[in-house]
């Protein structure tokens, strides 16, 4: 696997079913502590509503998730929610579903129909990104070998996020693992190369 979907930016979504109102927010997120943060967000500002219903998917392998009913009938909400994630094959997300009851219940079709139809509003709202699976690498070396450091750096498409260039240098950025093996056989033959990975 060399990368993975997302969405690029937050977004929001609306749907009603007679006189519920289902507000939607999906966010791109990195960690688990960022649904805390999002939702603790969304329960002050719909301190009035009666469900924050909620889905999310993370890391490239879509190995983290969680669905949550907040209160309705089970499978009913988080369910729905979380089945848009992977039916768009999207991970690192996070979907908020926020309903004002109308005062007619809907069933739980209604509410699996609701809480589909307004999650996936707020994903086609947003724009779908692709992003490559990287690690973090960190590369020294006396600045006598900067030119066949920095050759290596733009053979193996490493993204520089910081370097110092001083007696000793210092590059460190993202390499993608299926350049690993190939990069540490050539860093071998520049002398005093030494290689990190995070």
């Amino acid at each position: 696997m060399e990368s993975y979907l997302t969405i690029k930016f937050p977004s929001e979504g609306s749907f009603k079913d007679r006189g519920s109102k289902f507000i939607a927010y999906a966010y791109p997120i990195g960690d688990v502590n960022e649904v805390k943060v999002h939702l603790e967000a969304l329960r002050k500002k719909h301190y009035d509503a009666r469900h924050h219903c909620y889905a999310f998917m993370i890391g490239a392998d879509q190995a983290i998730y969680r669905a949550n009913d907040d209160g309705e009938p089970g499978h009913s909400a988080g369910d729905p929610i979380l089945g848009q994630i992977k039916s768009n094959n999207l991970t690192n997300i996070l979907v908020v579903v926020v309903r004002y009851f109308g005062g007619t219940k809907l069933g739980i079709s209604g509410l699996i129909n609701a809480y589909r139809s307004a999650a996936s509003e707020a994903i086609s709202a947003s724009t779908i990104v692709k992003r490559l699976i990287t690690e973090t690498i960190t590369i020294q070396f006396p600045y006598e070998v900067t030119s066949q450091a920095m050759k290596l750096v733009d053979e193996f498409k490493i993204k520089i996020e910081d370097q110092k260039f001083t007696e000793s240098c210092e590059i460190s950025g993202q390499i993608q693992p299926i350049y690993k093996p190939e990069f540490q056989e050539k860093a071998k033959l520049i002398q005093g190369l030494i290689i990190k990975f995070e």
